[in-house]
């Protein structure tokens, strides 16, 4: 709704009274001179605003004309095509394809003529390497004495049926017994 600024004859700038959406009327209102009514102000544009607006749509240094045969060359592929929205590939596209199609075939016969060996582990565990050598012994006893507390707890009775992960604990004993000889022999 555009508000119209008028001049009356007693001197003042007056909006006339107007009708809101919901039917009521709101009054005349005065205003001073030079009033612009809001709807008629121009949006603030930023000066990185005008500057982007302003920018060419096109790569620098391509010609416009250029750019209108190259828009009106794709109108005119989207206008003789059967299905709306379907684009002909030129042949250049279709060779891309096929160059593409038989690279991958190459790649995939390198591919079958390769094969896949295992390599085989040099050390029994790969934390043995990286641990300092009494960090690991101290370990190895610290697990010995737990295995010894659980042997104790299932002679006692406290643990009446132990779990899987108990037994193999306890059956791995004399392993760790040896490791812990082999590293006293290496000090």
């Amino acid at each position: 709704m555009s508000k119209e600024v008028f001049n009356n004859f007693s001197g003042g700038t007056f909006i006339p009274a107007s009708q809101r959406p919901d039917g009521t009327w709101r009054k005349p209102r005065r205003v001073k001179d030079g009033y612009v009514p809001q709807e008629e102000v121009p949006l603030y544009e930023s000066k990185g605003k005008q500057f982007v607006k302003n920018l060419p749509t096109y790569p620098i240094g391509m010609s416009p004309e250029y750019v209108a045969a190259h828009k009106a060359k794709r109108e005119a592929q989207v206008k003789t095509s059967l299905i709306p929205g379907l684009m002909i590939q030129t042949e250049t596209k279709k060779k891309k394809k096929k160059n593409k199609n038989k690279s991958v075939e190459s790649v995939s016969k390198d591919l079958s003529k390769t094969t896949i060996s295992e390599r085989e582990m040099i050390s029994k565990s790969p934390v043995e390497a990286s641990v300092d050598p009494t960090k690991r012994l101290r370990n190895l006893r610290k697990k010995i004495r737990e295995i010894e507390a659980l042997e104790l707890k299932i002679k006692n009775g406290d643990i009446k049926s132990p779990e899987k992960e108990v037994v193999d604990k306890i059956s791995r004993k004399k392993e760790i017994q040896q490791e812990i000889k082999q590293f006293e022999a290496k000090q």
